[in-house]
């Protein structure tokens, strides 16, 4: 994918015969894939957020009457958030990035996407720390490039780095698309292309 960096992918949007024909043929990943694409998915992921006080406007508190409704009816009493998860669409993808010179050019998500969470997936000792491959979050270097609702794509040289959350097991960074959300994966630095970053990449977004 040479407008994101080198990044290879599938998914429903690349490769996406493969991509269905991996996921009928694998009962866990079919099960995952159900899950992605339920309304309670979304709802749970907006739950989350809204705890911590990140409202996307998507939803309204349910009142405990309202819930112990929902409960009679089978659905769980945590659910606190009524939301019009009809506007939203969930999918997941497989990405991998070569570990000699992979990346993922400085970007801010495409205005459709609401939320991204990218979880590695790699066993403890699969990922040399020293090849990089972590989630760097930026800040353009001018302050003219802040605003990029569209997506623009950046070059390395025009951001500062803010934090970089490293590539290990066990791990889910999750982001909320803004006007300035800007992040990416610098070129890695390993010496064998066989060894892969790999990640399971979920999005939520709004219906076309």
């Amino acid at each position: 994918m040479p407008k994101v960096g080198h990044k290879y992918v599938l998914s429903e949007k690349f490769n996406e015969r493969a991509y269905h024909q991996f996921i009928r043929s694998q009962p866990e990943w079919r099960e995952l894939h159900r899950w992605i694409k339920s309304e309670d998915f979304i709802e749970s992921v907006m739950e989350c957020l809204h705890e911590r006080y990140v409202d996307l406007g998507y939803g309204q508190r349910l009142s405990p009457g309202r819930r112990f409704l929902r409960s009679l009816v089978g659905k769980s009493g945590r659910g606190s958030l009524k939301l019009g998860t009809h506007r939203l669409n969930a999918r997941f993808e497989f990405s991998m990035l070569p570990s000699d010179g992979g990346h993922v050019r400085p970007h801010t998500d495409t205005p459709a996407k609401l939320i991204t969470l990218v979880i590695a997936m790699l066993r403890p000792g699969e990922w040399e720390p020293e090849f990089g491959g972590g989630t760097d979050v930026n800040r353009p270097k001018d302050v003219r490039q802040t605003f990029n609702i569209l997506n623009r794509k950046a070059g390395f040289d025009e951001m500062d780095v803010l934090h970089t959350y490293p590539f290990v097991p066990n791990q889910a960074i999750v982001f909320v698309k803004t006007f300035n959300s800007w992040h990416s994966v610098q070129p890695m630095t390993g010496y064998a292309r066989r060894t892969m970053r790999k990640t399971l990449t979920i999005n939520i977004e709004t219906r076309r």
